[in-house]
This record gives structure tokens, C-alpha cells and sequence, in this order.
């Protein structure tokens, strides 16, 4: 049975995460993908997960002592800015803490088996967030919350996808010298935040546990595509997770403000759905998407439906991968993530048209 995440508090425009004025990272965005999901029957097909607080065990694992009480002497039932980005309201601290936990919740529960696939709809959204620093409308990190807690319940490995348009800097930092953990991002580049190169795989201790590969304004479904075929499912495979989290921000919609990709709905679908063929494989098909970016109303609400869909259906071995892109921009971006791990020690093999490791 699917589990999902889907308070109202993270659409709250009153007493939840409330934005200012003209901020794209508003209550807005959660209330869109709720309403699309419900209209999709994500009831009848699962269970709601109650939210709850993470506790501060949970975020110790991933952030800082000292960060953390800044942020509890600042935040709470106040309202301000942490960077030029970041605000918080008088509700922040309690939607924060609760995406936090509530998603750390659905993690936990679908490695335990009690539930079989999630998706978690909250908000603010956590990726920028590092260990010891609140950025780019994130102030704790959600998927590395959630990620821990599985490792701390009994996972051996976990690995992220980050399909999010802007790289995941504060998940990278938060796991960068950590070999059971991997993390997977394809991400317009050069662009906000600023990281993210292909040579960026990895701490002294987890040589090729960071997957980067920035791709060019305008790509789209085709590129994505060959990242995933390419790059993120034969690392994965080789990887072996016991779980793997998706960290499912939509601004690379091609209709979204805030950048310059041109994926469509379906090109969401064909990631979701490839993400959970591979889990099928190697780790029982479990496997959680958190929201996270996404700033067009319809690219979040079709998008999360698609990964609904794809998560509800057992996946399909691929009998074919995607060729290489014809953009030699996004070409040499795939190439030179494959370079960066071979050179690194850690090579991504290839993958073969029956879709087994070659």
C-alpha cells in the first residue's frame, strides 16, 4: 500500500509557512499538488501517513548543534529572513519540523515494509539546506532527515535522486564524506547554487558516491532520459540500495519562472517510472518522492500526479535505453560525469539493451 504525506498546515496560507507577498516558495504550491492528488484517488490507493515533529535525535544526525539552536532562538513564532531568500513566519518552525519528521515517518515505514511506495507533499522545501546553514527557501533538509533515519533503521544503503532544476547542494554537503549514501543529481548548470560539477563525486571516504550531471538551459525529456539510462540506473544498480528517495522538485517544467528546462509531465512520469522499475530490482520497489522546488502551479500538480501513477504500477525492465542527446552541450555534460568517476577510481558501467549491467 502507497503512504503519502498530504497535511493541509504545508498549504496553509494562515497558520503554516506563510509567504511574503510575491515570494515564490508559497502555501500555494503544497495546495496544488494536494487538490491534484486527492482528485486522483491517492486515498483510495493508500494511507496517510499522520504527521509529526522530527524529533532532535532526527535532526542532529543531519545538522549541526550549533545551527540548530540558532534556528530555535530565531525562528519560532517570529517572522524575518535567514538570507536574501529564506523567510520565516510565525508558523515556519512547526511546518519545518513537521516536514522534517513526517517525511522521516514515510521513509521509515516504507523500509519496514509497512507501507510499499510515498510521496511526501511538504513544505518549505529542504535541499539547499546543509548541515550548518539555511539557503534557497530551505531550512532543514527534509530527504537528508529521512534518509538517515532509514540508515538508523536498519538500511545498509540509501540513495537520492535529485531531479530538482537547481542542484542539491545542502544534501551533497550533508553526505559528502558518507559511502552509504549516494547522491544522484541532474540539474541545469551553471545555475543557483552554484555546484554540482561533474568532478564533485565525493568525499575522501565515498569516492563515487556523488553523481552530478549538469545539463544545459533548454533540455528536456530526450536529455533526461539519457541521464537516467545512461548515468543515475546503472550507478544505482551497482550501488544497491535498500531504499531510494526521490527528491522531487518540479521547477525543470518547462513552464516554471524560476528557470530554463523544457521537461513536460511526461517527462516526470518517465523518470518516476523508471526510478521504479530499478527499485523493483534491487530493493523491493521501495522508493519515496518529497516534494521540493517547482514555482508553476500546473508543472507541480501534473507532475506529482504522474509520479502517483508510476509509483502505483510495478515498473518495466527497459528494452531499450534513450540514445544520447543530440545537444553536444548535453552530451559532453553525460560524458564528462562518466569521466569524473572512471578518473575517480569508481566507474559507472554501462548498461546493455536487455537493460542488465554490462
Amino acid at each position: 500500500m502507497l503512504g503519502f504525506v498530504l497535511d493541509e498546515i504545508f498549504g496553509d496560507a494562515t497558520a503554516g509557512h506563510r509567504a511574503p507577498s510575491g515570494h515564490p516558495e508559497r502555501p500555494a504550491r503544497a495546495e496544488a499538488v494536494r487538490d491534484a492528488l486527492l482528485a486522483a484517488g491517492i486515498v483510495g490507493r493508500g494511507k496517510q501517513v499522520a504527521t509529526r515533529f522530527a524529533t532532535d535525535e532526527e535532526l542532529a544526525r543531519v545538522h549541526g548543534g550549533g545551527f540548530l539552536d540558532d534556528l530555535t532562538k530565531a525562528v519560532p513564532g517570529k517572522t524575518g529572513w535567514l538570507d536574501a531568500d529564506t523567510y520565516f513566519s510565525p508558523g515556519t518552525w512547526d511546518a519545518a519540523r513537521m516536514a522534517a519528521g513526517s517525511t522521516s515517518q514515510l521513509a521509515t515505514d516504507v523500509l519496514a515494509g509497512a507501507l510499499s511506495q510515498g510521496i511526501s507533499v511538504v513544505r518549505p522545501p529542504g535541499h539547499h539546506a546543509t548541515r550548518d546553514r539555511a539557503m534557497g527557501f530551505c531550512l532543514l533538509n527534509n530527504v537528508a532527515v529521512a534518509a538517515a533515519a532509514a540508515r538508523a533503521n536498519g538500511a545498509a544503503r540509501v540513495a537520492i535522486v535529485d531531479w530538482d532544476v537547481h542542484h542539491g547542494n545542502g544534501t551533497q554537503d550533508i553526505f559528502w564524506n558518507d559511502p552509504t549514501v549516494m547522491y544522484l543529481s541532474v540539474h541545469q548548470y551553471p545555475y543557483y547554487p552554484g555546484t554540482g560539477a561533474p568532478t564533485e563525486v565525493g568525499g575522501p571516504n565515498a569516492k563515487g558516491a556523488t553523481v552530478n550531471v549538469g545539463l544545459p538551459g533548454g533540455s528536456g525529456d530526450l536529455e533526461y532520459a539519457a541521464v537516467f539510462d545512461h548515468v543515475f540506473l546503472p550507478a544505482i544498480a551497482k550501488f544497491k540500495p535498500d531504499l531510494i528517495l526521490v527528491s522531487a522538485g518540479f521547477d525543470a517544467f518547462q513552464h516554471d519562472p524560476l528557470a530554463g528546462m523544457r521537461v513536460t509531465h511526461e517527462g516526470f512520469a518517465m523518470m518516476a517510472q523508471r526510478l521504479r522499475g530499478l527499485a523493483d530490482q534491487i530493493c523491493g520497489g521501495r522508493i519515496v518522492a518529497v516534494l521540493e522546488g517547482g514555482y508553476d502551479l500546473d508543472g507541480l500538480a501534473g507532475g506529482m500526479t504522474r509520479v502517483l501513477t508510476a509509483f502505483g504500477a510495478p515498473g518495466a525492465i527497459l528494452a531499450n535505453t534513450a540514445a544520447l542527446p543530440d545537444n553536444p552541450v548535453a552530451r559532453a555534460a553525460i560524458a564528462g560525469t562518466l569521466a569524473a568517476h572512471a578518473a575517480a577510481g569508481h566507474p559507472i558501467p554501462s548498461i546493455v539493451a536487455s537493460g542488465e549491467q554490462a
